[in-house]
């Protein structure tokens, strides 16, 4: 039986492309594992999403072990592998929040109760109230985006600045609006 602590992380990669060997994957996530999940779980302050995205990245390696084209140091590969994780996580729980809030809404519409009512315009209220806690340009970009249906592009243009800042604005606005929200709406 091989001692594959002795060996380096290509060698590893190699056995486990060529042979399935399951012992060099072992030592691999024996490897990195603790560190991707710290630092899945610094971005996500969540253990079990963390430790959810660590076994969907060494699933995939697993899966797709046999063609394996890893061009640079394997601990860099599995943490820009890490890193992608955790971003279309943060984006999918951005995207989950505005349809609980848009899903929210369009159920009281639906039925319109009383208390339905009174709940959409706290809510209502409640978001007006945390827009206005926004930075002045963050809270300016936002009400472009979200209220004025303009496109990236358009506010970019508008307000003379780029693209990748109204970006940056709207995801700072959305963050900060499902932290604030988030114990109103549950």
């Amino acid at each position: 039986m091989k001692n594959y602590t002795q060996l380096s992380d290509t060698e590893l990669v190699a056995l486990l492309k060529s042979e399935d060997n399951s012992g060099a994957f072992r030592e691999i996530y024996n490897r990195y594992w603790g560190e991707l999940y710290n630092t899945a779980y610094k971005r996500l302050k969540s253990y079990e999403i963390a430790e959810e995205l660590v076994q969907d990245l060494f699933a995939d390696l697993w899966l797709r072990r046999g063609s394996l084209n890893i061009t640079t140091l394997l601990k860099a590969y599995l943490f820009g592998a890490m890193r992608y994780l955790i971003i279309k996580q943060i984006h999918l729980e951005m995207s989950e929040s505005e349809y609980q809030i848009i899903a929210a809404m369009n159920n009281i519409i639906i039925d319109n109760s009383t208390e339905e009512t009174i709940f959409v315009n706290d809510l209502y209220n409640r978001l007006q109230v945390q827009m206005d806690n926004l930075p002045t340009r963050c809270r300016e970009v936002f009400d472009l985006s979200r209220n004025k249906h303009r496109t990236n592009k358009e506010i970019a243009h508008s307000l003379g600045i780029t693209e990748k800042t109204v970006e940056n604005q709207i995801t700072r606005a959305l963050r900060y609006l499902k932290t604030t929200l988030r114990s109103f709406l549950f």
